[in-house]
């Protein structure tokens, strides 16, 4: 019984293992790359001004932009 209850688990852990290693393939895989010439969905947008928020390499930009 404590035999193949071992079995049972391992192969439990084994199908769990190569479940979670599959699933990134699978997400690339089965969605369509991102269309440039469509408008973005409103919440890449939001995101949009905050997805940089950590970048230092440049600095800040002083100038002043008119409304147009």
């Amino acid at each position: 019984m404590s035999r193949a209850r071992n079995v049972l688990v391992a192969s439990g852990l084994l199908a769990f293992v190569a479940a979670g290693l599959a699933f990134p393939f699978y997400m690339a895989t089965s969605r369509k790359p991102v269309d440039s010439s469509k408008p973005l969905p409103p919440q890449a947008t939001f995101r949009g001004p905050y997805i940089n928020t950590g970048s230092r390499d440049v600095g800040p930009d002083h100038q002043i932009y008119p409304k147009k």
